[in-house]
C-alpha cells in the first residue's frame, strides 16, 4: 500500500544537467524521453507491495537531483523484472535507467548491504548463494542431482577468474566493506 503523506516540494534554482549526462552514457539514453505518464510506477510488482516508485526516481534524475536518487534505499527496491520497460509507452527503458542510476550509486559509494554482502559472496565463493557443502551435497545427492551445481562454485579456476576480473575492473574496491556512504 502507498502512503497519501504530502512531500515536501523541490525547489531547484537551475537543474543539474550533467547527471542526466551521466545516466545516458552508463546506460539510460533515453531518460529524455520520460514525460511521466506513470505507467512504469503502476505495473511495477515491487511498487506494489513497497513506497518504490519508478517514476520517482526518473523525474529526481530528470530534475539533476544526484543525491537524492543515488542515496535512496529504494533505488534498490527494483527486481530488473522489466515489467515497467515492456509496458513504456516513450520506450524510456526504466529498467535501464534505474541499473544506470545505481551504477552511478555504487561508484560513488552507494549500496545498501545486502548487495554489497551478495557480491562479496560472489567473489569470495564464484555464486552469490554458496552452499553449506556437507548437509546440502547430501540433499542434493538424496534427490537424484549432481553434488555441487553447475555454477562457478564447482570450479576453483573459474572462481579465480571472477577475482581477477573484479580486481582488473575495480569491482573489488567498489563493494569492500565500508562505513561511510554504506546504507542499510
Amino acid at each position: 500500500m502507498t502512503s497519501a503523506e504530502e512531500k515536501p516540494a523541490i525547489v531547484i534554482d537551475a537543474p543539474d544537467d550533467s547527471f542526466i549526462q551521466m545516466i545516458k552514457k552508463t546506460g539510460g539514453p533515453f531518460i529524455q524521453s520520460c514525460y511521466q505518464c506513470g505507467t512504469c510506477s503502476g505495473s511495477c510488482p515491487a511498487g506494489a507491495r513497497t513506497n518504490y516508485l519508478v517514476r520517482g526516481i526518473i523525474r529526481k534524475a530528470l530534475l539533476g537531483l544526484k543525491e537524492q536518487c543515488i542515496s535512496a534505499p529504494e533505488l534498490w527496491y527494483c527486481t530488473t523484472c522489466y515489467t515497467c520497460t515492456d509496458r513504456c509507452p516513450q520506450d524510456v527503458r526504466p529498467t535501464d535507467v534505474i541499473k544506470a542510476i545505481r551504477n552511478v550509486a555504487v561508484a560513488e559509494g552507494y549500496m545498501l548491504t545486502p548487495h554489497q554482502k551478495t557480491a562479496l559472496k560472489v567473489l569470495e565463493a564464484g555464486h552469490a548463494v554458496p552452499l553449506d557443502k556437507e548437509s546440502w551435497e547430501l540433499l542434493r545427492e538424496k534427490v537424484g542431482v549432481e553434488r555441487v551445481p553447475p555454477n562457478a562454485s564447482r570450479y576453483p579456476e573459474a572462481i579465480e577468474e571472477i577475482r581477477k576480473i573484479a580486481k582488473k575492473t575495480g569491482f573489488d574496491k567498489l563493494v569492500e566493506e565500508k562505513e561511510e556512504k554504506k546504507e542499510e
